[in-house]
């Protein structure tokens, strides 16, 4: 049996994502994992894919884009608080904050996020504003 755990979101980022966005770790169980991405205000994440994991984004906070692209489906999408989002493994994606205001997701990675090495580097639409981390 896994114990329940309870954790209160860190105020300073627990890490650098390899999109270069901010992340603050919450909680992981067996089946996946969860954290909160803050890209500051302005700014251009790092593209990206993933080799192993899904994940289902929503956004609590600021406005911006994101795109995705996975073989022949490819989209922008405007997202601000109340968006959803999903991005299946293998999906090549990037984002960007738009206005005053940081863009921030809570993320739920499955399987948990395995560490570095998860991360693809590939090209996307928009000129990165930011670094990418370790994740």
């Amino acid at each position: 049996m896994c114990p329940f755990d309870t954790k209160r979101i860190s105020a300073t980022p627990d890490a650098i994502a390899p999109d270069g966005s901010e992340v603050r770790v919450l909680l992981r169980l067996a089946g996946g994992s969860m954290a909160q991405f803050t890209l500051p205000a302005g700014q251009t994440s790092v593209p990206a894919a993933h080799r192993t994991v899904d994940e289902i984004w929503f956004f609590t906070a600021g406005r911006g884009e994101m795109w995705r692209q996975l073989g022949e489906q490819e989209e922008i999408v405007a997202v601000s608080p109340g968006v959803c989002i999903t991005i299946p493994v293998g999906t090549r994606f990037q984002f960007r904050a738009l206005g005053d205001e940081a863009l921030v997701a809570i993320g739920i990675t499955m399987p948990p996020w395995p560490g570095p090495g998860e991360t693809l580097d590939v090209t996307g639409p928009w000129t990165p504003t930011v670094a990418a981390g370790s994740g």
